[in-house]
């Protein structure tokens, strides 16, 4: 019984009384999603206590039956969730109870959207499902005792939800957890059997723990239950199907209930895009149900995102934000895997040097990648929708998994000069098959943005030869083209970096009449370059341009200047960079240079068309006063 002489009374963090007075109010017209919310955490509680049971058979305290019940009391107005799980001593209930993460509560509240739908599937995201109870009750009550303990260090946890909560120590003779809720007005819809069971068919029907309520007795036989009450001992009934679904032949699960399990696993409230469901033999025995989501989770480029595959051992849950079963370029993949081989006290450090988790990561990494190259072929639409969500990560892959390189290449979409406008929908196989008599090289160039890719200067040459090149306009595609070589033979080649080979292009002509004007521009290159000085490595005829009077040329290894702009805002010392300036001889404005002979004004000259090639590039002007003014006095020339 509690004491109310020991009882201390605590108030809640700042963010657990702004979460709470959030979550009633986001949540008003979706509440029945608290009873999902307790009954995970009482599963979450069971698994626990199974797999510490592994080494300490002791915790099951003669009692190895782990069960969920749920009961309520129309009179008094309660609801009462209890497992006898692993259980939580006093110090574990305010950690896991009456405190929160600031960063996840932040994060939680910061996400809400809204949309009701949408905001209940993310309370379990946050780990901040308990709190749902408030939703439905104006008092809970949680009691409790950690599995192994001695019946007289219960503890009992109670709140309003709003002025704090009282701890009072109390004794519990059996292990786990109760918890009531003292329904609000609203709240007393609940009480109800026949609205609680089809909550748990909806919501928990994939627990493997059985959830039990009393056996109601029918209409027809009210009265003889109501004569036999006090000496018929009370009936349960398991309400959920409490079978692991992924054991089940696939030929035997409807897609629908493919559909439910992931949204019940994974707290989405979209269908997913696609699964496999493979079950291995051999010398391996595991089976694997993995998931490609609708969307891309709120933490999806957080270097603290948990991994979205869950572990079994022999269908009994070992953990759930291991990064060992799946590379970080998939990590948007969510589902489990279930193995036979692992010992259930499989710790983090067996993970890391496994034959096992090697075994099953490769093969599920080659599942994975085989049910995205299917569904960009027989299904493009929907991979559309894959590539809007996860493209960015997915190239991360060449450089994370050399091995599967070439597979992960083929699901890359790009934008082109033949596509469909900023869209990416070009395949790296799309482009081999329009390439050009003669072409051996895949050509493409990175940029800031589509923006900036599509009129690039170094574009003119090949759209005039109706060449095809990738815009990349990703921030992750720089990066990616120095771990991405070639394909299928092909190597790649940027446009904006080193000596092209343009005469195989349908150029031989063009290059020829180059030869004969360069031999006579060789005093205005040299101007050029005294008035550039260090800042480029050469100054040199053009043989790219076509209407444009000039651009920068990089070494073929040298990052993109937009890309190292990005850097040094971001505090990265970056080399410093000596490009080539190209310059277009047939255009006016070198012809004009050709015959200044005033110093200054040729000076002016080259500068603009230097600073007009470097944000061309998507650079950054050191001075970018100066450009402006030697502009304005270019205009005013003009003008007069």
């Amino acid at each position: 019984m509690p004491s109310e002489a020991s009882a201390q009374t605590m108030e809640f963090q700042t963010e657990v009384s702004q979460l709470m007075k959030l979550l009633v109010h986001s949540l008003y017209s979706n509440k029945e999603i608290f009873l999902r919310e307790l009954i995970s955490n009482a599963s979450d509680a069971s698994d626990k206590l199974r797999f510490e049971a592994v080494s300490n058979e002791g915790l099951y305290e003669g009692q190895s039956e782990i069960k969920i019940s749920v009961s309520f009391d129309k009179e008094q107005g309660t609801i009462t969730v209890t497992d006898n799980g692993i259980g939580m001593n006093k110090d574990e209930v305010i950690a896991n109870i009456g405190t929160i993460a600031s960063s996840g509560t932040k994060r939680f509240l910061e996400s809400l959207t809204g949309d009701q739908a949408k905001d209940s599937h993310l309370i379990g995201q946050f780990g901040v499902g308990f709190y749902s109870a408030f939703v439905v009750a104006d008092k809970v009550t949680l009691t409790s005792r950690r599995a192994g303990d001695d019946p007289a260090n219960g503890i009992q946890w109670e709140s309003n939800g709003q002025d704090g909560f009282t701890l009072t120590p109390v004794e519990r003779a059996e292990r786990g957890t109760e918890i009531v809720l003292h329904l609000n007005e609203d709240g007393k819809e609940f009480a109800d059997g026949w609205r609680l069971r089809s909550i748990i068919k909806k919501y928990s029907d994939h627990i493997t723990f059985p959830i039990e309520m009393e056996k109601e007795a029918d209409a027809s036989g009210e009265e003889e239950a109501a004569d036999a009450e006090e000496s018929k001992e009370i009936e349960f009934e398991t309400i959920n199907s409490a079978s692991a679904m992924w054991t089940r032949p696939k030929s035997d699960i409807l897609a629908d209930e493919y559909k439910d399990f992931y949204k019940q696993i994974c707290f989405d409230f979209e269908d997913p895009l696609a699964w496999t469901h493979n079950r291995v033999e051999g010398k391996y025995e595991y089976t694997s149900l993995l998931y490609i989501p609708g969307r891309a989770p709120f933490d999806l480029y957080d270097q603290d995102q948990k991994a979205g595959i869950k572990l079994y051992v022999k269908r009994v849950f070992v953990m759930d934000d291991t990064d060992k079963l799946m590379p970080r370029y998939l990590r948007f993949v969510r589902g489990l895997i279930d193995s036979n081989d692992l010992p259930l006290n499989v710790s983090r450090e067996i993970l890391q040097s496994n034959r096992v988790i090697d075994s099953m990561r490769n093969a599920s990494v080659k599942k994975v990648l085989g049910m995205l190259e299917s569904m960009s072929k027989k299904q493009p639409e929907e991979y559309k929708k894959v590539w809007s969500e996860f493209g960015q990560v997915l190239k991360e892959g060449p450089a994370e998994d050399f091995a599967n390189k070439e597979q992960i290449a083929k699901l890359f979409r790009f934008a082109s000069t033949k596509g469909e406008g900023e869209e990416q929908v070009v395949s790296l196989t799309d482009y081999l098959d329009r390439m050009k008599s003669g072409q051996d090289k895949i050509y493409y160039i990175t940029a800031e943005n589509y923006s900036t890719a599509k009129n690039s200067p170094h574009l003119e040459f090949f759209n005039k030869q109706d060449i095809e090149v990738l815009l990349m306009h990703d921030r992750v595609d720089e990066w990616l083209m120095s771990h991405l070589n070639e394909f299928e033979g092909k190597s790649f080649s940027s446009i904006a970096k080193g000596d092209l080979d343009l005469e195989k292009l349908g150029g031989e002509k063009e290059a020829e009449a180059r030869k004969d004007i360069e031999k006579g521009a060789e005093g205005l290159l040299k101007s050029i370059k005294d008035v550039l000085g260090d800042k480029v490595d050469e100054v040199k005829v053009s043989h790219r341009l076509v209407s444009s009077p000039a651009c920068l040329v990089l070494q073929e290894n040298e990052m993109a200047m937009y890309m190292q702009q990005m850097l040094k805002k971001a505090g990265q010392d970056v080399p410093t960079s000596k490009p080539k300036f190209e310059v277009n001889l047939e255009h006016p404005i070198l012809k004009r240079l050709e015959n200044e002979v005033d110093d200054d004004q040729f000076k002016d000259w080259v500068n603009l068309l230097f600073d007009q090639s470097i944000l061309a590039e998507g650079g950054q002007l050191e001075d970018a006063a100066g450009f402006v003014h030697r502009l304005n006095d270019m205009l005013l020339t003009f003008a007069k």
